[in-house]
């Protein structure tokens, strides 16, 4: 109960703040009553249809937080696409009744979620990052876990968590290209240590958004993604979202 009262306290405090009312208001795409929960990122309606949750990526509590919050409410559903993936849920955001909050801002504020960098959109990908980072100033949730975020200087903990969904942060020791790849080391063993790899197509979208993949050496940045590798951990760049400069204190996001 004092869980369920914390998160629904702290998605009234959201809905009241005017930086978080009008984001990610996309086109309506329908609505229905929530009969049960899927997974950690994923809702099925009375109807039948499976929604899967846009913009975030799990924790070790959304699935709790999206059962509290939503098992036996009406909601309503916006996004840019409701053509199901393949395995036929649709992506949406998600909004109890007529609350103009998304349950993904309310998940991020809480420390229940991790934005994902996905959302194209800026005001709303904006809206998302700010959510996560607030909680992560005041620790809450998932933040409150000082491994939440893993040392790019500990390449062995971030290996192990090779297929899941990390955020790093660490200094650029060098910018590397190799064929049609550009490497971000953050280890002097290149072979061992982690980094961040950007396929040319993606350097190209950071060239034209201002951002000279060289410039990034001797930066200290924070990634997202999915971490792959077999020698040393890898996180691969598809998304200007996934990398923000940080600077004394707080960061300054690089935004898609």
């Amino acid at each position: 109960m004092t869980r369920l009262l914390h998160l629904i306290v702290a998605f009234l405090l959201i809905a009241g703040h005017s930086a978080f009312a009008t984001p990610c208001q996309f086109e309506t795409q329908g609505d229905g009553r929530v009969a049960g929960i899927v997974d950690a990122r994923s809702v099925r309606l009375d109807d039948g249809r499976e929604i899967r949750l846009t913009g975030i990526e799990s924790t070790a509590t959304t699935k709790q937080a999206l059962i509290s919050l939503l098992v036996g409410r009406d909601v309503l559903l916006r996004g840019t696409d409701d053509t199901p993936d393949r395995y036929g849920r649709q992506g949406a955001f998600i909004f109890i009744g007529e609350n103009d909050t998304s349950v993904q801002a309310a998940l991020l504020a809480q420390g229940d979620a991790i934005a994902s960098a996905e959302i194209t959109d800026k005001t709303c990908a904006a809206a998302l990052m700010a959510s996560e980072a607030e909680a992560r100033r005041q620790k809450k949730g998932n933040w409150a876990d000082p491994s939440a975020i893993k040392n790019a200087e500990s390449p062995d903990d971030i290996l192990a968590g090779i297929g899941r969904f990390m955020v790093v942060e660490g200094k650029v020791l060098s910018v590397r290209q190799a064929g049609a790849m550009t490497y971000l080391n953050f280890g002097r063993n290149w072979t061992r240590g982690f980094a961040v790899t950007i396929s040319k197509r993606v350097g190209a979208t950071f060239e034209g958004a201002g951002i000279a993949l060289k410039s990034l050496e001797n930066r200290r940045i924070r990634v997202r993604g999915w971490v792959e590798g077999n020698a040393g951990p890898r996180i691969e760049l598809r998304l200007l979202g996934q990398i923000e400069l940080l600077g004394a204190s707080e960061p300054t996001g690089v935004r898609p």
